[in-house]
């Protein structure tokens, strides 16, 4: 396979692109990011990574909380927008569709719509240079019922959870394996 040498640059994808709800119910704002992921298993832990011009940027820093809502198919026009637009001049939570809703355990609110919605502590922050990066306990996950079977157990491919791949947003489609597969004991 022939390939062509590029200049370093941000091309891991797919992302997901994630609304962060920051502030509290009385001063809220949603910023979308795709700068995130996991970061530890015990304790949970996880990232985002913000440019610190961002109206979000100095809510977080503010409240050291934050909740990742995760974005369907229904919902990435919303996304979009609340990546696009600021917060200092827009109230994101009045566009249609999108309910703040008191979290848990921390001040930010969470998305209703939104299938799942992680509540995080921010535990440490680091400027790397376009970015701050908050790296956070999850304090709390919400997930709505209608995901769960009568077990219990979490059927998240349900949400129509959507992903974004350099500029573009995708639909995810259909399972092509699962964890351990290819060593599994036929």
């Amino acid at each position: 396979m022939s390939k062509v040498t590029w200049k370093a640059g941000t091309m891991l994808y797919p992302l997901p692109p994630v609304m962060v709800s920051c502030g509290t119910m009385e001063r809220a704002n949603i910023i979308t990011v795709a700068w995130t992921g996991i970061v530890n298993s015990e304790p949970p832990m996880t990232y985002i990574s913000v440019r610190p011009e961002r109206f979000s940027h100095g809510l977080i820093k503010e409240t050291g909380e934050f909740v990742i809502n995760l974005t369907t198919d229904r919902l990435v026009w919303n996304a979009d927008f609340c990546g696009v637009k600021s917060g200092r001049d827009t109230n994101k939570f009045a566009l249609p569709g999108l309910t703040a809703v008191k979290a848990s355990a921390v001040s930010a609110p969470m998305i209703d719509e939104s299938p799942v919605n992680i509540e995080c502590r921010v535990e440490r922050s680091i400027l790397l240079g376009s970015h701050e990066m908050f790296i956070a306990k999850i304090i709390a996950v919400n997930v709505n019922e209608k995901l769960l079977d009568a077990k219990g157990v979490l059927h998240l491919e349900k949400a129509g959870l959507a992903a974004t791949a350099h500029g573009k947003y995708f639909a995810l489609g259909r399972q092509v394996g699962s964890f351990g597969y290819s060593v599994r004991k036929r």
